[in-house]
């Protein structure tokens, strides 16, 4: 799988592939027109006045510009345009995506039974078949930007907004927040995965299932005592009211803290004891009453959740 991109310049989606072409294009124009310009003020300068007659200005700049440049412009933008006002949410893998200070919460339905299967910072896709990303805000303005996917869509707190996505090949790319939404902002990330729709299928079919939860495990006995339940989900093992992300399937996850370190034994411990060194202003309390033994108990857990 290719590395995580996060550049309008390599378009790996049907509409962000529409939104390259067209910048592509009008920076050509633009640049042609430019040229021009500068031409023709090279040569006022170095002939001085009266070295361009007026009807040749009211033929060149009035005429014949806007014919042979400007109107070729406006008709390639609104034609290709257009592709990007089609209706997309009809046939399509429908995914739920809530922006909340300062992670993503990912919510798809389990084909078989209807439930929510929910996690966090990573979106995965089918190539090759049409998605429909529904975008929410929890709290403040967000904005949900893949560059390689296409243009960034505002997330207002109340509105439902909506954007269509359809890749064409496997890879993943990274993600984040492109509008300003408080004191972590900037690691405000995710990660958008595509696999071929089988290997999807099979990916999808193991999210909804609960946790593994065999034996009296010692990792499992903390989490219940130190109550991060309260804020977590493990399912097969407890609800909560939702306020931090679902840890079912922690393990399979790349990162921790929305795509800002990656996800291991060991930064799982570290997180546990003091989110905020990695991330300050995190809403996830430190845990300075879990001693080391129980800490490194709780991550190695919280790592085979997978």
């Amino acid at each position: 799988m290719m590395p995580s991109l996060q550049s309008i310049f390599h378009p790996a989606a049907i509409d962000a592939r529409t939104i390259a072409e067209l910048t592509w294009i009008l920076m050509i124009g633009c640049a042609v027109i430019l040229a021009g310009v500068c031409w023709l003020v090279w040569r006022a300068v170095r002939r001085g006045q009266g070295a361009v007659k007026t009807s040749h200005w009211i033929i060149g700049g009035g005429v014949l510009l806007p014919l042979l440049v400007l109107t070729p412009l406006l008709l390639f933008s609104t034609l290709r345009s257009a592709e990007l006002t089609m209706p997309a949410s009809q046939n399509a893998l429908v995914i739920s995506v809530t922006a909340k200070m300062w992670w993503w919460e990912v919510r798809y339905s389990d084909p078989k039974t209807g439930r929510d299967i929910v996690l966090a910072n990573e979106i995965h896709l089918p190539a090759g078949r049409p998605v429909y990303l529904s975008l929410i805000s929890n709290d403040v303005i967000h904005s949900f930007w893949v560059p390689a996917l296409g243009g960034k869509v505002d997330m207002v707190p109340g509105r439902q907004h909506g954007m269509r996505v359809q890749v064409d090949r496997p890879g993943r790319w990274r993600g984040q927040c492109a509008e300003y939404c408080g004191e972590q902002h900037a690691r405000m990330a995710l990660f958008v995965v595509a696999e071929p729709p089988a290997d999807f299928d099979r990916w999808l079919a193991a999210q909804a299932r609960p946790a593994m939860l065999t034996g009296a495990v010692p990792g499992r006995d903390i989490f219940l005592a130190q109550r991060c339940g309260a804020c977590h989900t493990v399912r097969g093992l407890n609800t909560s009211t939702g306020l931090g992300p679902d840890l079912t399937h922690i393990g399979s996850r790349s990162h921790l803290g929305a795509a800002t370190v990656p996800n291991n034994a060991a930064t799982l411990a570290a997180w546990i004891a003091n989110p905020h060194a990695v991330k300050p202003g995190v809403r996830m309390p430190a845990s300075n009453d879990i001693d080391p033994a129980s800490l490194h108990a709780l991550a190695a857990w919280m790592e085979q959740l997978k």
